[in-house]
């Protein structure tokens, strides 16, 4: 038990420090190099239409200010769960360093893929968005290619689950049984994981998303450990440090944002995580995961709310902009209250979640 605490805490601690030592580094390069884009705000919105409000709210920011942030998570990931693992190999008669060895083929791999497949797939889209390139009016990959993308990393991720690792049904309260979707939990992994990439459009606002993100993951350590899934509920705790430590840098004023580098990986991955604790572990994961991740959740129904409400009603709005945290922004909240209030409500579901995953 206390074997497995240390593995729990250590790990994320070497990540926030690692990534507090790239940081300034990788702030150095971005500033040098103007890594940031060169018109600030939206050029098309959701529906196609373009977006007045937030190019008005926005007019002063993200110009001047770098992308790309999110390398300081998944880079201080990358080397805290490699690093542990060539030391404990190294090292295979220290009982410390082999504890702290978390890459384990049932438990981390897939996750630890899936976030820096995602991460790199964001990078690309970043620098393209900085250059000016793609196939985006902004600059960067299209709505379209990105989905597709997605769609393809969802689709081997639920394969995998499905003939490698035999999951098929989600786990439900032991009073309720089991939900068995048969061949049907492919598509309905792809899905998951779009909806959460979908609210990774939470990052529009220094601090919020690194915010969210940290509890979330951290509420998934939590249930991970409870199930005894210990080299995952490490991997999560490590993400977690290294949210921690790009949060040290965004909260306001930003040195740099997270952008998609980050926000694409964390998305995904956190679908990957979800159903690791749920069947796997014995748990339902899944069924907590619209609370654990309210925030995302949101932030997606806001936007699909937007687009029908002008689509059917004649192009009334119901927000005075989408998604919701840029709502409260236009009607005259400083940047810093959404941000802590969605940090408070991010912790209370968080914590509900875990709490609910935790019941027999």
């Amino acid at each position: 038990m206390i074997i497995d605490v240390v593995k729990i805490f250590t790990p994320p601690i070497i990540a926030f420090g690692l990534g507090m030592f790239f940081a300034p580094i990788l702030t150095d390069y971005l500033y040098k190099n103007k890594m940031w884009k060169k018109k600030s705000g939206k050029h098309v919105g959701i529906g196609g239409g373009g977006t007045p409000v937030f190019n008005e709210l926005h007019k002063e920011k993200e110009v001047g200010t770098p992308r790309m942030g999110g390398i300081v998570i998944w880079a201080s990931v990358l080397v805290t769960v490699l690093g542990t693992w060539i030391l404990s190999h190294i090292f295979p008669d220290s009982l410390t360093l082999s504890k702290l060895d978390l890459l384990s083929r049932n438990q981390t791999w897939i996750p630890l893929f899936t976030l820096i497949f995602g991460a790199l797939v964001g990078l690309v889209d970043d620098i393209l968005e900085i250059k000016g390139g793609g196939d985006n009016a902004a600059g960067g990959l299209s709505l379209s290619k990105r989905l597709i993308i997605i769609t393809t990393i969802g689709l081997a991720a639920a394969l995998w689950f499905y003939f490698k690792l035999d999951v098929h049904i989600i786990g439900l309260p032991q009073s309720w049984g089991v939900l068995d979707l048969g061949v049907f939990f492919i598509p309905f992994f792809v899905l998951v994981m779009l909806a959460l990439y979908s609210g990774g459009v939470i990052d529009g606002i220094d601090g919020l998303a690194g915010g969210t993100f940290a509890t979330m993951f951290a509420a998934y350590a939590g249930i991970a450990f409870y199930q005894q899934q210990i080299n995952l509920a490490a991997f999560c705790a490590v993400v977690l440090g290294g949210i921690l430590a790009f949060l040290w840098y965004n909260i306001p004023p930003a040195r740099f944002y997270m952008s998609e580098t980050g926000s694409m990986g964390l998305t995904i991955t956190l679908a990957v995580v979800a159903f690791m604790t749920d069947s796997i572990g014995g748990g339902y994961g899944v069924l907590v995961l619209p609370i654990i991740a309210l925030p995302l959740l949101v932030t997606t129904l806001s936007n699909i709310i937007q687009v029908l409400s002008k689509k059917m009603r004649g192009g009334k709005k119901v927000f005075l902009i989408a998604p919701l945290h840029h709502h409260f922004e236009a009607i005259g909240w400083p940047a810093y209250k959404v941000t802590m209030r969605y940090w408070i409500i991010s912790v209370i579901f968080a914590m509900l979640g875990l709490v609910l995953a935790l019941l027999d």
